[in-house]
């Protein structure tokens, strides 16, 4: 079980600012050319509710707030709290003991339980949260550590996307430069594949190219982590939702039952926008559902200072599709994608020929975000090659 991904979360009402196509994803949605984010209202897949902030450094403005105050059980994104009050008041140079480096830096960029596991248990559990929260420190205004009876979950603790926002500026704007430096440079360096297997370039690290940043949480029901290459240790069960999770099912002010998928960060040269995107999904909804939702609500934001991939969105189906280094079965695997996520294509090539009856195709997709192939018979179009999508160059 993830003890991060238990969140407490008093949820707002579903947010529908406006309704992206539902569905499995099928149709292509292009990105013709890289180019700076065009200003757009949040759009919000149905089903999903949201707390979304974007805000941008150069100007001290935000550009989009949506249900920012609203309350979201914190997954992993809490960890951010459990590295700073760490790091509070280390001494003059902030030396961090090579243990604790050890535990820190998987922490932020793999998001690694166990490391969070020790420090919640080391150091107080929800008076860390209390600590953080306080106005001599970060002054956040939504941040509770978790509900009562349930002392343990740090992933219970609530936050908010204006609370989220706060603690990234503080981080880059008013820590000590030691603190900025270990913190960003590590969200920087994120992993695709998280300590548990599952894929965390999810919304932000999907919507833009780099420089980013991330942190991301993600707590439900979902299936089985799947990323990693061939012969890589396998994934531990579906997280978040053990008998913990049905117990607190009967708590009034607190909904703990739908899935999460939260994806913040910085996005931009300098890190110039800070993005907040806080989100829960119906029940039952599959690991890679949630994914494409998440993903489709970030593009849709204004995000000063970001750079759209070039490419085009597809849909997929099938489970444990393989991301491969060539265009072919045999290439050594990168990678699997969740179940029906979408991705983005680059171009497309001819490979091997991949029979899945009654189907046969031998084009393959390039992603770029994986820097891979994957078979286009996975694909969710008529078509065995791609309409508007380039070959790959020799």
């Amino acid at each position: 079980m993830r003890m991060l991904l238990r969140g407490a979360a008093a949820l707002a009402a579903v947010v529908t600012v406006a309704s992206l196509t539902s569905g499995a994803a099928a149709q292509p949605r292009p990105e013709r050319a890289a180019g700076t984010v065009r200003a757009a209202a949040a759009q919000i897949p149905p089903g999903v509710t949201a707390g979304v902030a974007v805000y941008d450094r150069r100007t001290g403005t935000f550009t989009e707030q949506v249900n920012d105050s609203a309350q979201f059980r914190s997954a992993s994104v809490v960890k951010l709290l459990l590295a700073l009050d760490f790091l509070w008041n280390r001494g003059p140079d902030y030396t961090i003991p090579a243990a604790d480096r050890a535990l820190l830096e998987p922490m932020l960029r793999s998001s690694d339980d166990a490391a969070a596991n020790h420090y919640w248990s080391t150091y107080g559990g929800s008076a860390i949260i209390d600590r953080m929260a306080a106005p001599d420190r970060l002054g956040l205004r939504d941040t509770q550590g978790p509900p009562a009876g349930y002392p343990g979950y740090w992933g219970y603790t609530a936050v908010s996307a204006r609370d989220t926002v706060t603690i990234y500026r503080y981080v880059l704007e008013k820590a000590p430069a030691p603190v900025r430096t270990f913190i960003m440079d590590n969200l920087r360096a994120s992993t695709r594949c998280a300590s548990d297997k599952f894929d965390q370039h999810f919304g932000i690290a999907g919507a833009f190219d780099r420089p980013w940043a991330v942190k991301q949480g993600w707590a439900g029901k979902y299936a089985e982590g799947t990323c990693g290459p061939q012969g890589a240790a396998g994934a531990r069960a579906a997280t978040g939702e053990g008998a913990e999770g049905a117990a607190a099912r009967g708590a009034a002010d607190v909904d703990l039952t739908r899935p999460a998928l939260h994806s913040t960060g910085t996005v931009g040269a300098d890190d110039r926008s800070i993005v907040a995107v806080l989100t829960t999904h119906p029940v039952g909804t599959s690991y890679g559902k949630a994914y494409t939702d998440i993903g489709r609500l970030t593009r849709s934001l204004n995000v000063p200072g970001g750079v759209r991939p070039a490419g085009t969105w597809f849909g997929t189906w099938g489970e444990f599709v393989n991301v491969r280094k060539g265009p072919a079965t045999g290439d050594d695997r990168i990678t699997q994608l969740p179940a029906g996520v979408e991705v983005l294509v680059g171009c497309q090539v001819r490979g091997q020929v991949v029979n899945v009856p009654p189907y046969t195709n031998d084009w393959w997709a390039y992603l770029p975000q994986y820097k891979g192939y994957i078979s286009n018979i996975y694909i969710s179009s008529p078509d065995n090659r791609l309409p508007n999508v380039p070959e790959c160059a020799a």
